[in-house]
């Protein structure tokens, strides 16, 4: 997919699920609950805790790609540097997310042409990202700073698309879109361990369902 398509598949879905720390022989089922609760944005977050982390998730991205193919838009999270970029998108990630702002992550994904969606906090660390290259910034941890955090930064900002990403729930989650955010990613409430371990892949498919209703407002 060029990176055109993959702009306009986050601005029309709004919402990118995370998928961190849940190991490889539950990857499959989980992301296919989500993809029935009509959720088809991915991110495989990358496992930083050690090289042998990072080469299983790389693996676990291609693995996914091979067998589920274009009926899923997928993404590498976490991607720290140049090598981890050129890697992820070889494993199959049409999107490069980052908690950081790294020129070489932005302008390996601009080469490749491929979306990148470094992370920012501040106005200055936003604007750098912007120019860049990026074709989206990401908010982090945008709900623990607030929907006013938001307002705030696009006022000088407004020509960044943000992601808010962090602690984004079902009860936020509107308010944040209804103040401009592009879109949003959500982990924890939506990829949900506990009900993933138990084998309950129908709660996933449920809060997806709940999360894309809280996307449609307006």
């Amino acid at each position: 997919m060029n990176a055109q398509a993959t702009r306009d598949a986050i601005h029309e879905d709004r919402i990118i699920a995370i998928v961190r720390g849940i190991s490889s022989p539950k990857l499959l089922p989980t992301i296919q609950a989500l993809r029935e609760g009509g959720i088809r944005l991915i991110e495989v977050t990358l496992d930083q805790s050690s090289p042998e982390g990072v080469e299983r998730t790389l693996a676990d991205i291609g693995r996914i790609h091979n067998e589920l193919g274009e009926s899923v838009l997928l993404g590498a999270g976490t991607v720290m540097d140049a090598d981890q970029a050129e890697r992820a998108i070889e494993a199959g990630a049409e999107y490069l997310i980052s908690p950081h702002v790294d020129r070489g992550v932005i302008e390996t994904a601009k080469r490749r042409g491929k979306v990148s969606i470094p992370g920012a906090l501040t106005p200055t660390e936003a604007a750098e990202a912007y120019a860049l290259g990026a074709d989206f910034v990401k908010l982090f941890p945008a709900g623990l700073f607030g929907v006013s955090y938001l307002k705030a930064l696009r006022g000088p900002l407004s020509n960044i698309p943000f992601l808010v990403v962090g602690n984004i729930s079902l009860e936020n989650i509107a308010g944040f879109l209804d103040a401009g955010a592009a879109g949003t990613g959500v982990g924890g409430e939506l990829v949900d361990k506990k009900a993933i371990e138990a084998g309950e892949y129908g709660k996933v498919t449920r809060t997806a369902q709940s999360y894309l209703k809280q996307t449609k407002r307006g």
